[in-house]
Formats: C-alpha cells, sequence, structure tokens
C-alpha cells in the first residue's frame, strides 16, 4: 500500500524576471512555512480496506494503518491511500495495477507479489460463550456433530477458507451457518457479524481468523473465549505468517520495509496486543 516518489530536484533560478515570477508563483503555492515543517516530498502510497478493522479504515485506526504509519515515519515519507474495498481483484486492481506500492497485510508465501520477513503469524481460533465451556480445539471434535457452527464463505469452493473446507472434508455440512466474508458493506467491519452471532447464541461455535476474532470479541457484551484450531491437516494450515506485499517492480523497497520491520519489532508486537491479535510462532522467513 505504499506509493514511492523521488524528491523534487530544484534547479538554480537566473535573476530575470521571468524566473522571478515563476519562482514567486511556486512559493505562493507551497504556502507559508519554513523547510522544516513542509511534508516529506517521498510518499508511501498504500492500498487498504476502508471498512475493515482491526486491519484497516478510512479513519486510520486500524493495526495495519498504524503499521503504514510506522514504516513511512522511518522511510521518511508520508502514507498516501488509495481505498478499495477487499473483495475479489483487490491485489489486480490494486498493487498490481499500479495503484499503490505497498497491501500491509499478505501471507508470507503470497506469489503475486514481493513480501517482506513476516511482521505477525497468526491462526484460525474456535469463538464460543465462555459461559458453554464448550472448549473446542480441533474439527475433529465429536460435539461438532451437534452444534451450529459460524463459518465464513466466499462462495466458490476453489477460494472457500479453510475452516469451510475443513468442515466439508468431515461431512459437518449440516450443522454449519455461513456468514459472507464480505458482508453488507453499509454497515462497518461487515465481517465481525461472525464474532456478534456467538455472542448472541445464534451460533454455538464459530472459526474466525485471528486477528479478527480477538479484536471483536474483546467488544462484545459477554465474555467469549477463543482456542487456536489445534491439529489442523498439512495440507489445509490454519495458521499463516503475514508479511507486507510489495509491487513486484520495486525490491528496493521491500527491503527497506525490511528493515524498518526488524528495528521497530517490539513496538509490532506491543501494538499488535492492543488490537488482541492472537499469535504463535514465526515459520517463515519471506523474501
Amino acid at each position: 500500500m505504499v506509493v514511492w516518489i523521488s524528491p523534487v530536484v530544484r534547479s538554480r533560478i537566473g535573476a530575470t524576471i521571468a524566473v522571478g515570477a515563476l519562482l514567486a508563483v511556486a512559493l505562493a503555492a507551497a504556502g507559508p512555512g519554513s523547510p522544516d515543517t513542509a511534508q516529506p516530498a517521498r510518499v508511501l502510497r498504500v492500498c487498504a480496506d476502508p471498512n475493515n478493522l482491526p486491519f484497516s479504515n478510512e479513519h486510520g485506526e486500524g493495526f495495519e494503518n498504524r503499521l503504514a504509519q510506522m514504516i513511512a515515519r522511518d522511510l521518511k515519507a508520508r502514507v498516501q491511500y488509495t481505498w478499495w474495498a477487499q473483495r475479489r481483484g483487490f491485489v489486480r486492481e490494486t498493487v498490481g495495477s499500479g495503484a499503490c506500492d505497498i497491501v500491509p497485510g499478505v501471507p508470507s508465501r503470497f506469489e503475486r507479489t514481493l513480501v517482506t520477513s513476516p511482521y505477525y503469524r497468526s491462526s484460525y481460533v474456535f469463538v464460543s460463550r465462555r459461559d458453554r465451556h464448550l472448549q473446542v480445539d480441533s474439527f475433529d471434535d465429536p460435539r461438532l456433530q451437534h452444534l451450529k457452527i459460524g463459518v465464513q464463505l466466499i462462495g466458490e469452493d476453489g477460494t472457500n477458507t479453510p475452516p469451510a473446507h475443513a468442515l466439508a472434508r468431515r461431512h459437518l455440512a449440516a450443522g454449519v451457518v455461513g456468514f459472507t466474508l464480505y458482508g453488507d458493506y453499509a454497515q462497518p467491519n461487515p465481517p465481525a457479524r461472525i464474532v456478534d452471532a456467538v455472542a448472541k447464541g445464534e451460533v454455538d461455535v464459530a472459526v474466525v481468523w485471528g486477528p479478527l476474532a480477538g479484536y471483536f470479541a474483546s467488544r462484545q457484551p459477554v465474555p467469549l473465549a477463543l482456542t487456536p484450531v489445534a491439529g489442523a491437516d498439512a495440507s489445509l494450515p490454519m495458521a499463516y505468517d503475514i508479511s507486507v506485499g510489495v509491487a513486484r517492480q520495486l525490491p528496493q523497497l521491500r527491503d527497506e520495509i525490511d528493515g524498518v520491520l526488524q528495528r521497530r519489532r517490539p513496538e509490532i508486537k506491543r501494538m499488535l496486543g492492543e488490537y488482541g491479535v492472537p499469535r504463535v510462532e514465526l515459520q517463515t522467513h519471506a523474501g
């Protein structure tokens, strides 16, 4: 989600009336202020969803917004956003089309962009009400045969979420209550509806991507329990390292951002904790 623009080169101006007039226009357009207060000339172009907490929103309240600002500060740049809902074609229409230079949250093995080293690893979790004392941690728990199970669906079997595939493999579709991953965009943070459904008792348990689950579980009127999915099939992983995606033509920018992520690792860890992101040990080293 980063746009990168080289600094403006200032040419020497001769002492002619015409050049003096051009200089006056330029100074008027720049407005008052010393060079110390001017905005950085370098721009970090970022593509992000304007309505998708805890990751990002147009008010800059998500942890990916904060990460982008952190990177920009270290690169002495300013952030410029291109807002785009995370639907099918998001990467193609954003960083893939040249609309931006970075997308802050992609899987570390993502092949459609360059990727930085991962800055966190999380997993899908089972979410349930604490007062139910379910503590489900595996798709092989026999109780799932008799429970209403919330799961997010994309709509095409070949691209559905890993939990949807895991439940289908175990012939548990009869108990599945589907929640579209995209949701009603007229509402704030539409993917959060699956967590709301657990709190309201509309489903007994839900399988939700960790950052989404952790953030919205803490905002429910009743206490919810989060349990990482255990014993997942190796062919259907439930935990992922997450990196910053960078436009393919910008390997130098990828390396610069890698340096920021390494220097700011303690700050990033604290930030993720503030958002309730469940984390597990990193597995890969992207490049």
